[in-house]
């Protein structure tokens, strides 16, 4: 059973709990150190668009303490100060009184773990920035709007304990966003529906190699002030253009068929998956998308990536919002950003998942001769990596529609660690007789 709390603030909308295979757990009045020890709750997933934390409360002692309970006859009561003393020691007290300890949730200890763990990686400032045109009609953007956000720590100290209390494993954060500070210079753009940002996608490429990083950069940059027009499908491929050395692309691993290999533009599905995110979560149709042919760790959670190998496979989407939408992209640090300027409507989308099953363990180690290595040399064409399906769950609410459930499906191989081998050279028996 899924139980949603809806509130709207701010055109957001807070989804405070989700509660999944529910049962009622609920700890007794009175209850020893013991008893509590061998209790097991189950681990917490924290979930905002595709963000997910992970938090074993088994871990964390500390979120539990004691606190000092009387009862009068059974009831709960505020004991008399002349019973309330500090030590060992306490006098006797009246009958049908009882002074015991029970454990309870610690807020301060809970609050200290959201805080560390979660709010740094949500939370930021919303952004200045001013859009204006050149001479050449070119789009300038001084500035980037991001979106601030900010998660409430206090609700979720409270759905924790629920959602423990509950035997709940998924909480919904509730997080407001607010707009950033947008001056639009150019009326034409205002005209266009340029107004407010609509949506964000976002990854983290951390890890990545320089060549890596250098490809991410360069795509990035050929989305910057790329305008989709209103009830038209935009095509990734299409405005990403070539892809080799000439357009500045240097070669980095990419899928090949069974092999990762280096080609130009390896990295580019960081871009990909990023464009993707922002417009899958908003709700915007999705014309066309596949998921890689094995799970890679940048683009985690599994089941919300995106690959493109042009010209082949492709990301497409509609534009069915009020208006024309205006990419500004951007990275920093280890992050990259699309961000999706327009005129927001009144539809409600949320994303849930993954849901992971079908894993599969990396098959045998893999090792294949070839004639284009040197003898006895060898070359990693292939890391192990284990296999998988997944899915997501998009609840689209339309203005002028009624709710629909889409689901997202991706299956992703079992892959071995593979290497190729030179092969060795056989020198026929007669030659040096």
């Amino acid at each position: 059973m899924r139980i949603f709390s809806y509130q709207r603030i701010e055109k957001v909308t807070y989804i405070t709990l989700i509660l999944i295979g529910f049962s009622t757990f609920r700890f007794p009045l009175s209850v020893s150190a013991a008893a509590a020890a061998a209790e097991v709750y189950p681990v917490l997933t924290y979930r905002y668009d595709h963000y997910l934390f992970t938090i074993n409360p088994n871990l964390l002692p500390s979120w539990r303490k004691t606190e000092e309970v009387w009862q009068y006859n059974g009831e709960e009561i505020h004991p008399p100060a002349m019973l309330r003393v500090d030590g060992d020691s306490i006098p006797d007290l009246p009958e049908g009184m009882v002074r015991s300890l029970r454990l309870i949730w610690n807020r301060d200890a809970i609050t200290e773990t959201i805080a560390e763990i979660i709010a740094p990686s949500i939370d930021r400032s919303r952004g200045t920035v001013s859009i204006d045109t050149d001479t050449d009609g070119n789009i300038i953007f001084d500035g980037v709007g991001l979106l601030g956000r900010t998660v409430d720590i206090a609700v979720v100290t409270s759905l924790t304990i629920e959602a423990l209390e509950q035997n709940v494993s998924d909480i919904i954060l509730p997080v407001s966003e607010q707009q950033p500070i947008i001056h639009v210079l150019d009326s034409t753009l205002s005209d266009r529906g340029i107004t407010e940002v609509v949506t964000i996608g976002e990854s983290n490429f951390a890890g990545s190699t320089v060549n890596r990083r250098h490809n991410i950069a360069v795509g990035l940059e050929k989305f910057n002030g790329h305008i989709i027009p209103q009830d038209t499908v935009f095509s990734f491929n299409e405005t990403l253009g070539p892809v080799n050395g000439a357009t500045g692309y240097r070669k980095e691993l990419v899928i090949l068929g069974d092999k990762t290999l280096p080609d130009y533009g390896g990295g580019l599905c960081q871009v990909s998956t990023t464009a993707y995110r922002g417009v899958w979560e908003y709700g915007f149709p999705i014309e066309q998308r596949r998921n890689h042919s094995f799970a890679v760790s940048y683009y985690a959670p599994q089941g919300t990536d995106a690959t493109i190998y042009p010209p082949y496979t492709d990301i497409k989407f509609r534009n069915d919002s009020s208006g024309d939408l205006l990419m500004q992209t951007y990275f920093e640090g280890d992050q990259a950003y699309f961000i999706y300027y327009g005129t927001k409507d009144d539809r409600m989308a949320e994303v849930i998942g993954p849901y992971v099953w079908d894993r599969r363990s990396p098959p045998v180690d893999r090792i294949e001769y070839t004639d284009t290595l040197a003898p006895g040399a060898k070359k990693k064409v292939g890391t192990a990596v284990p296999g998988m399906q997944a899915a997501w769950f998009r609840i689209v609410q339309s203005p002028d529609s009624e709710e629909r459930t889409e689901p997202v499906y991706s299956f992703y191989e079992a892959r071995p660690n593979f290497t190729q081998v030179g092969k060795q050279l056989t020198i026929p028996s007669w030659i040096g007789e």
